[in-house]
């Protein structure tokens, strides 16, 4: 009788086992690994770049290296703002080196075709630093989230704040590629809808050093606007050399997308005034100011928003994959969209139906030298923009996750 129940006893545990097995065997290869995707050295390196490797790397540390016993790993790769070197290299970590998570992919050429990419590999997408928003729109799929931005929101919030100021009249000098066209087109519909209105416009090539020729059209314009539609190193040279240039002094103002390290590149003599939408800032309270000491220490640089959003993403990630004990790509995505998101980064916050992450905005202004306190001290926030109100309705996206 002892033997059989013994018997007993050791099939109930070789059972459980077998259980606990088949439950860790849901994290695949028994890693999860995370491969940062990002502009290592172009036009977008400071607002990504190494910055964004760190704040995924604390992500991971922060939630404790690894999920339910398994490894967390990290690797990173430098796409060179070229769609080709993105989706090759996402294609061969997802083939050969089984991650199971892309980060960042910003420049939204890169991030459509790798979000492509996701989708038929069955793979995670977190865009953080891509701000077209057809990524959440026609192109949305099961398996990628937009986390910190995108041009419906960015434009919605730049343009109106303008037209209401009397600058109505807009002038765009825009980046030759999908991200500029998508700002451009979500810029113009906010301003025509406010009863502004849009007077020309000049495409300039990806990283050019000389805005000259672009910058004298926009003068020969009249417009009482020049709306830079780009970003990261484009939109400070394009700012620097207009201040030399004179065209604010002229009476022409700016619409930029214009965050912390833009404004450090321009400087506060010049920067002074810009209006700018941002997602988030460092010195927006005790919470930002703790995450922003601590980047600070390790990179000796405060976060962009980008970087702190890929913080954030990454740390909600980790969490979904633990809650649905898998890094199946949508299992893991509908589990982050049933959990809560809330942190330093995500005020009033959810994840929706077609993957775009909506929060409070804000639209900030560019100190004068006598308001900062220190060099990094060049923001002040104007007004805070629920991201019920800031981010297109999803209604209106064209996504083909959501009913009609």
């Amino acid at each position: 009788m002892k033997k059989h129940h013994r018997l007993i006893a050791t099939a109930a545990l070789l059972t459980g086992a077998l259980i606990s097995f088949a439950a860790r065997a849901e994290i695949s290869d028994g890693v999860v690994k995370l491969g940062v995707l990002t502009d290592m050295s172009g036009v977008y390196s400071t607002n990504s770049g190494a910055g964004m490797l760190l704040a995924t790397e604390m992500a991971v540390a922060d939630f404790g290296g690894t999920v339910r016993g398994r490894p967390i790993k990290v690797i990173s790769g430098d796409h060179q703002n070229k769609a080709d070197v993105g989706s090759n290299l996402a294609r061969k970590w997802i083939d050969t080196e089984q991650v199971d998570v892309i980060v960042d992919a910003i420049g939204s050429a890169v991030a459509f075709a790798v979000q492509n990419l996701a989708k038929d590999k069955n793979r995670v997408l977190l865009n953080i630093g891509s701000g077209a928003a057809d990524l959440t729109g026609p192109a949305c799929n099961a398996v990628s989230v937009q986390w910190v931005w995108d041009t419906y929101a960015f434009g919605g919030i730049i343009g109106n704040a303008l037209v209401e100021r009397g600058k109505d009249t807009f002038f765009f000098v825009t980046v030759d590629y999908a991200y500029g066209e998508q700002l451009q087109r979500d810029m113009s519909r906010a301003i025509l809808g406010a009863g502004g209105k849009v007077v020309g416009s000049v495409k300039h090539p990806l990283g050019t050093s000389d805005f000259s020729s672009f910058l004298l059209q926009a003068q020969a314009s009249k417009a009482k606007v020049v709306a830079l539609a780009n970003a990261g190193n484009d939109t400070a040279n394009a700012l620097k050399q207009a201040a030399e240039f004179n065209l604010r002094a002229a009476g022409q103002d700016f619409a930029a997308i214009a965050g912390l390290h833009e404004v450090r590149a321009i400087g506060l003599p010049a920067a002074q005034g810009l209006l700018s939408p941002v997602s988030w800032y460092w010195d927006l309270d005790d919470q930002t100011r703790a995450f922003a000491k601590r980047f600070f220490e390790k990179r000796g640089a405060m976060p962009s928003e980008f970087q702190a959003g890929a913080y954030s993403a990454v740390l909600h990630y980790l969490k979904a994959v633990d809650a649905a004990d898998s890094d199946e790509a949508q299992t893991v995505v509908r589990k982050m969209k049933e959990l809560p998101v809330s942190d330093f980064f995500a005020r009033h916050a959810s994840l929706r139906e077609d993957g775009r992450m909506i929060h409070d905005m804000y639209l900030v202004q560019a100190k004068t030298p006598a308001e900062s306190r220190d060099a990094w001290d060049v923001l002040k926030v104007v007004q805070t923009i629920p991201g019920d109100k800031a981010f297109r309705p999803l209604k209106d996206g064209n996504c083909p996750l959501v009913a009609k």
